[in-house]
């Protein structure tokens, strides 16, 4: 599950480079997220799962529709109109170690020392893959929403298990990405003009995808993933989203790919491994 969550969530960026270089990447993610919610609500009308969610649910609901897909994804939109989609998906691939620093100061629960190491393992590939394109050079701006992204996608993933613990899933998910659409509209009627696009093959098939794999397959396995193995070790397959991201941005757009990111994969995977082995407890928290 979390190879293919990492395969699905790897290629959002490449196939969303291709729709902000025709359509206002605003207005994009907010038929998006119309769409993509509309097919969570249905298929949750037809499995009989009930849109009354509880107060906990709520709330979940609003931080991860707010913060996912109001603020992550809207600012990767936003910033691929000036960096490459490679390095997007390498910028975000940090937020395992953010997620384990925001699990520990908000749950106390802390990895052993082996995913400890796995966690800086894991880091170590990236900054090698990081090192071998930097030489194709930086734009401030699009690096800058990038961790904005990533530091809100860490919130949405703590989220994730108080949006699920009541079930629904199907139900939470769409009523989340039309949070996210009501988040997204209005900057984008404001700031945005939009214009018919030139509704060519590329653009047509990059929404259709971005639709239906990120926006819902790749969603629903997000969801049951970290209800099954903890945010810590979900957020840790996030370690192959530079060299997934740089393969699909090689192949989809005709970006460079060098001897880098190949050395890197394996620091990445044994990063992976030592992250899944590891045992997770919760430090007592002391009487006050």
């Amino acid at each position: 599950m979390g190879l293919l969550f990492a395969l699905m969530w790897s290629s959002a960026y490449s196939t969303a480079r291709i729709i902000v270089l025709e359509v206002p990447p605003l207005t994009a993610l907010s038929a998006r997220f119309a769409i993509s919610g509309a097919l969570g609500i249905g298929i949750a009308l037809l499995l009989g799962q009930k849109l009354r969610l509880d107060r906990r649910q709520w709330k979940a609901c609003v931080v991860m529709g707010v913060c996912h897909n109001g603020i992550c994804l809207s600012a990767n939109f936003v910033s691929m109109q000036w960096i490459e989609a490679s390095l997007a998906a390498i910028i975000a691939s940090t937020m395992p170690l953010q997620v384990a620093l925001l699990n520990l100061v908000a749950f106390g629960i802390r990895l052993n020392r082996m995913g400890i190491g796995g966690l800086l393992v894991g880091f170590v590939g990236v900054v090698i893959i990081m090192a071998g394109r930097i030489s194709f050079g930086l734009e401030f701006l699009g690096v800058a929403l990038c961790l904005v992204a990533t530091i809100a996608l860490c919130f949405a993933t703590l989220a994730v298990r108080q949006a699920t613990s009541g079930g629904n899933l199907f139900a939470i998910m769409g009523i989340q990405l039309w949070i996210g659409c009501a988040f997204v509209l209005p900057p984008a009627l404001i700031f945005e003009t939009i214009e018919a696009p030139n509704l060519s093959f590329p653009l047509i098939a990059a929404f259709v995808y971005q639709t239906l794999v990120p926006g819902m397959v790749a969603l629903w396995l997000w969801f049951v993933l970290v209800k099954r193995v903890g945010p810590t070790r979900a957020a840790a397959f996030h370690f192959l989203n530079p060299f997934l991201g740089v393969m699909m941005a090689v192949i989809l757009l005709g970006e460079h790919a060098g001897v880098a990111e190949l050395v890197g994969v394996v620091v990445i995977t044994a990063g992976i491994v030592a992250v899944q082995m590891a045992s997770e407890y919760r430090r007592p928290k002391p009487l006050p």
